[in-house]
């Protein structure tokens, strides 16, 4: 393999092996790929400050590529798309987030089926349910063990102390873990409705725990085998907070799942380990790599380039050169997402929706689909995708009228408006260029009279500000599903316990909010169903979203890679794949 590299390449393979600590005998390999060079010098030499001086490149390419041909072992790199906010999953709702955390270190009580939203056993190998529908108990599966780090080595399987601290956590305020982190709110955890659901938490014994619910709750098992709920350890957690270190929980993760965390360099690069003693059996890779790469131009040459082996949220213009390379592969399906504009519905003038549905009017959103997605999504009507049971085929989509737009914004008495749309500053499977969209409908609504400023953040800052009641403007974001029900867009989006959290538009609709609380606690199928058509009536009435399109999630890789299984909840997972020489 070394013939396609340069000496500089090289030498520059060599520093970052040995820098990171990788098996000395690889090093003497590379003498043989040094002809004329001082290598025992070169050798010699490196120490801290050099270690200090290490970039990118070298961690998630040069030693990508080294590690990935050597015999010993196989490095898999992924091209994140961007920074995650933290490493504890039930802090956050981002996607980004979660393919950090959730889905490398952890495991949770239900998983779901690989490339399926159904749910089979992880944790809790059995479980059953009261006929009232109120009590479920859980089983579960022993012999599970913990990751064992640089930084905490366990002492004891996974048993029921640590369910009941994982969730116990999110759910009393009073717990010393709850406010662990300088403005926690366990965001999904609240915002569906949890703490006010559970009637209490019971360790049966050590293998059994026990949730008595208040009431019936048809996703609940589905809700368990989100990331919120992932299963973290206990015996970690307390240690942590015996030395002062609680923080540390969120910075330097520990869990059951398929990868151990071993480093983060900030904005730059995650690294993992293969779990050796993961319960589901350990992995085909030995080491897996994010590295953190914003921007979807540089992700794609990344890739080109074998210094990476997959990508996500590819620009819609390079797909079809994609599919051409013979050295790619490329998945795609539909996606089970919605992008959207939220206004403030608590704030002037968006608090009208005469207004909302004015502005509604002004965006052309198939000229949206049409230069970001280039024709790889459609102009969305409902908040729900049309893949999902329950959508309501028979609401019509506002039509694309500016002079009618502008007569309605003079009829609610508005002129001269001016107004801030965000943008997100990172590309999403439900939206590849928030910019590029956010200038659309500044054109849009400059044709009624309204001046619009665009505003972003970093990641993490722009979910953050823009939960805030007081938030000004409209913002674009959008949503994966994350368990397949309908309850997880309706009402964790848009319910009132969202509000200040997963519902950015702050829309509090006593009607709406009552039709998706019954229908979580409905029986059936279909009575659920003519629950959710209703609440989506209600919702288009009442316009507090702009619903800007749905999708097709798109995944480019390297031709090499085996046994990655493309997810319609949009997260990004590596167990079960392979690089195949």
């Amino acid at each position: 393999m070394w013939k396609n590299f340069s000496p500089r390449q090289i030498s520059e393979a060599t520093y970052c092996i040995a820098t990171l600590n990788v098996v000395p005998s690889v090093l003497d390999r590379m003498e043989n790929f040094l002809p004329g060079r001082k290598y025992e010098n070169k050798k010699a030499k490196l120490g801290s400050k050099l270690m200090k001086k290490l970039t990118t490149l070298f961690a998630a390419t040069a030693l990508a590529t080294l590690m990935a041909g050597s015999a010993w072992s196989k490095t898999f790199v992924y091209c994140s798309e961007g920074s995650p906010e933290g490493f504890d999953p039930g802090l956050y709702t981002a996607g980004t987030t979660f393919d950090a955390s959730a889905h490398t270190v952890y495991n949770r009580l239900l998983e779901f089926k690989k490339g399926t939203t159904e749910t089979e056993a992880g944790l809790a190998e059995s479980w059953t349910i009261s006929d009232d529908g109120l009590e479920y108990t859980f089983k579960l599966r022993p012999g599970v063990k913990f990751q064992t780090t640089e930084f905490f080595t366990p002492t004891r399987d996974l048993n029921a102390d640590d369910v009941i601290f994982s969730l116990e956590r999110q759910w009393k305020s009073d717990h010393p873990w709850h406010g662990y982190v300088s403005g926690a709110s366990w965001e999904y955890f609240s915002g569906m409705g949890m703490p006010d659901l559970i009637e209490s938490l019971e360790k049966v014994d050590d293998m059994t725990v026990k949730i008595k619910l208040k009431r019936r709750e048809a996703p609940f098992l589905a809700n368990l085998a989100m990331p919120f709920a992932s299963i973290m350890s206990k015996e970690y957690a307390d240690k942590l907070e015996a030395d002062g270190k609680m923080n540390q929980l969120n910075q330097m993760p520990l869990g059951t799942g398929p990868f151990a965390f071993v480093g983060y360099q900030q904005d730059a690069v995650i690294r993992y380990k293969a779990h050796p003693d993961y319960w589901a059996g350990k992995q085909k890779i030995d080491d897996l790599v994010f590295s953190i790469t914003t921007d979807a131009a540089v992700r794609y040459q990344k890739l080109k380039a074998g210094e990476c082996h997959l990508m996500p949220y590819p620009n819609a213009a390079d797909v079809e050169s994609m599919k051409a390379d013979p050295e790619l592969k490329v998945m795609e399906q539909a996606g089970l997402n919605v992008a959207y504009l939220a206004y403030n519905t608590t704030q002037a003038p968006f608090d009208k929706v005469e207004v909302r549905k004015a502005l509604n009017k002004a965006i052309n959103k198939q000229a949206i689909v049409d230069a970001v997605f280039q024709g790889q999504a459609t102009p969305a009507t409902n908040p729900i995708p049309p893949t999902m049971w329950s959508y309501n085929d028979n609401i019509e989509d506002d039509t694309y009228e500016p002079e009618v737009a502008k007569k309605m914004l003079e009829d609610a008495g508005v002129t001269d408006l001016s107004m801030k749309v965000w943008a997100m500053p990172v590309a999403r499977p439900y939206m590849l260029n928030a910019r590029r969209a956010a200038e659309l409908i500044q054109a849009d609504f400059a044709k009624i009279g309204v001046d619009v400023e665009i505003v972003s953040y970093e990641w993490a800052e722009y979910l953050e500000r823009s939960k805030a009641k007081d938030r000004d403007g409209a913002v674009i974001l959008g949503w994966t599903g994350d368990n397949g029900d309908p309850d997880n867009f309706l009402d964790t989006l848009l319910g009132c316990d969202a509000v200040g959290g997963n519902n950015r538009a702050q829309w509090c609709n006593q009607e709406f909010d009552d039709l998706v609380t019954k229908a979580k606690e409905a029986s059936s199928v279909e009575e659920r169903t003519k629950l959710y058509e209703e609440a989506q009536v209600v919702f288009k009435r009442e316009a507090p979203w702009a619903t800007l399109d749905h999708s097709l999630s798109i995944v480019p890789m390297r031709k090499n890679v085996e046994g990655f299984v493309q997810s319609p909840l949009g997260d990004f997972a590596f167990d079960g794949v392979d690089i195949v020489e």
